[in-house]
């Protein structure tokens, strides 16, 4: 069985990234993004090949929101792939700080 995901990248005259669509065989409905993260590891050269856009009218705020959740889906992806809870704890408490520093979450 084979699944395809589709990335459109719109771009200005200055080949700079003006929208960012992804669709797929699994995806119900087009989603509109203002910025991507792929990453990919190469098990041959054990490396991994990454590509990372956004948009002009991405604001700040808005970046520090999709890292953010960025960064926990990986924490929580690592603990699936690894069961190192105390890694995935050390992981959490950098997202914990990284929220709070930038607003995303209220201080403890």
């Amino acid at each position: 069985m084979k699944k395809n995901i589709n990335l459109a990248i719109h771009l200005s005259e200055d080949n700079m990234p003006e929208q960012i669509i992804c669709s797929g065989d699994d995806i119900q409905e087009d989603v509109d993004s203002k910025a991507m993260m792929l990453a990919l590891f190469d098990g041959e050269k054990l490396d991994t090949v990454k590509i990372d856009l956004w948009t002009s009218d991405l604001q700040i705020n808005e970046m520090d929101r999709f890292v953010f959740q960025t960064l926990r889906s990986i924490a929580d992806t690592y603990y699936k792939a690894t069961k190192n809870a105390d890694l995935a704890n050390d992981m959490q408490k950098f997202i914990q700080y990284f929220g709070e520093k930038t607003e995303i979450l209220a201080k403890e």
